[in-house]
């Protein structure tokens, strides 16, 4: 089968979940709603950056509209919970239903990094001291521990406390998890008996080949249809037991491999994978969403460069610090460098750009999406944007909204 990027493109926003009527437009966003797409995207990444909104709300927004996230506080933080936390794609909330394919990973340690592998080689009974205040005193936070334990000058990790370093330890190994985040959007701990329903702790467990399949299978539906890149780089997985996943998978039937036109490598379309005529979406992105979190997907899909560039010095940066892409129909169309400025109830738009093959009708549908978002974030004005070749077409359409 061979497919044109224009087919690509449409099949991996079917995938996605855009071509779906978005309920928060003009109705209300239900609990099952946010259960249709905590299941067809398997995971919302988290990203501790709060200048517009966390990133594991936004998936939900793009694909939704406005909604109440206490539907996703409820979904991942209390019974019957439906999503609890690990390291997926990076540090995600993930759907309950995977809970038994990730086993591989805890019990591997494979990707795990220095600090957690350093404090339990070098002071594993103080690991066990840790698990053991989580057992008899959690749910808790790493500083509702430390308290009773002096820092050490040298730390570890991301500059971690020798607690904060056995709990992602403990974390990662799956001997504790997350209850929820707190208001300082830190982990609270707790064993997984206390937090993961009961049917996923007592489900037989994966082989790691089977648990493969498994996140292999889940990534391809959530695509739509990609190479093995994608497939790998969806839950971050090893290269050659992903290979080795997507042999059994098309022999199968379940994947088939195609190509599409321009593309070198080969790629593979999912059996289930809906081929839409037209593509009519109108949706801001977060950096971390997953249609665009593989950068060089994104560009072969919708031509269309992106790089994040918070951690580029203010005065090298092309775009800003927190550039969402907006796509419209089938492409993205521009982007928006946005901060919500809570104390003042204002959405900045710091800058707005245009791609080259943008419709006459970015700027307006821009404006109302902007609207949209602002009405979400409980934001009442809006600042027009004074950067970007799309600022003054978008200031026009935004001041057009007010009339």
């Amino acid at each position: 089968m061979s497919l044109t990027v224009l087919q690509a493109r449409r099949i991996a926003l079917a995938a996605q979940g855009f071509t779906r009527p978005r309920p928060g437009l003009d109705g209300q966003v239900t609990s099952r709603h946010v259960a249709r797409i905590v299941e067809r995207l398997g995971f919302f990444q988290i990203d501790s950056v709060n200048v517009l909104v966390r990133a594991h709300y936004m998936p939900l927004f793009s694909r939704l509209g406005a909604y109440d996230v206490e539907l996703l506080h409820r979904t991942a933080g209390r019974a019957p919970r439906r999503m609890f936390e690990y390291w997926a794609h990076e540090a995600a909330l993930v759907d309950i239903a995977l809970w038994q394919a990730f086993q591989f990973r805890m019990e591997s340690g494979a990707r795990m990094w220095g600090g957690m592998i350093r404090i339990f080689e070098e002071k594993p009974e103080f690991v066990e001291w840790v698990l053991s205040e989580v057992r008899d005193r959690g749910p808790l936070t790493a500083r509702e521990i430390e308290h009773d334990v002096p820092r050490t000058k040298e730390g570890w990790g991301w500059n971690w406390s020798e607690v904060k370093a056995a709990l992602e330890y403990l974390f990662y190994k799956g001997r504790v998890t997350a209850a929820r985040r707190n208001t300082a959007f830190e982990r609270v701990y707790d064993l997984p008996e206390r937090v993961i329903p009961r049917a996923q702790l007592e489900a037989p467990p994966l082989d790691v080949a089977t648990a493969h399949r498994v996140l292999v299978s889940h990534a391809a539906r959530a695509l739509g249809v990609g190479t093995a890149q994608c497939l790998r780089d969806y839950f971050r997985m090893d290269p050659a037991a992903t290979r080795t996943a997507i042999d059994d998978l098309v022999a199968s039937g379940e994947l088939e491999p195609t190509s599409i036109a321009g593309w070198r490598r080969p790629a593979y379309l999912h059996r289930d994978a809906v081929r839409p005529r037209t593509v009519s979406a109108r949706a801001l992105l977060s950096p971390f969403d997953p249609l665009v979190f593989e950068r060089t997907r994104a560009e072969r899909l919708f031509d269309f460069r992106y790089r994040i560039e918070i951690y580029v010095p203010a005065e090298k940066r092309i775009h800003g610090y927190y550039v969402l892409p907006f796509l419209l129909g089938d492409r993205l169309v521009a982007r928006v460098d946005l901060k919500a400025d809570r104390a003042s109830g204002t959405l900045l738009v710091h800058g707005a750009w245009a791609e080259p093959h943008a419709p006459d009708r970015t700027a307006d549908e821009l404006a109302a999406e902007l609207r949209l978002m602002a009405d979400w974030l409980g934001l009442g004005s809006i600042v027009p944007p004074v950067k970007g070749d799309l600022a003054g077409e978008l200031t026009a359409a935004l001041v057009r909204r007010l009339d």
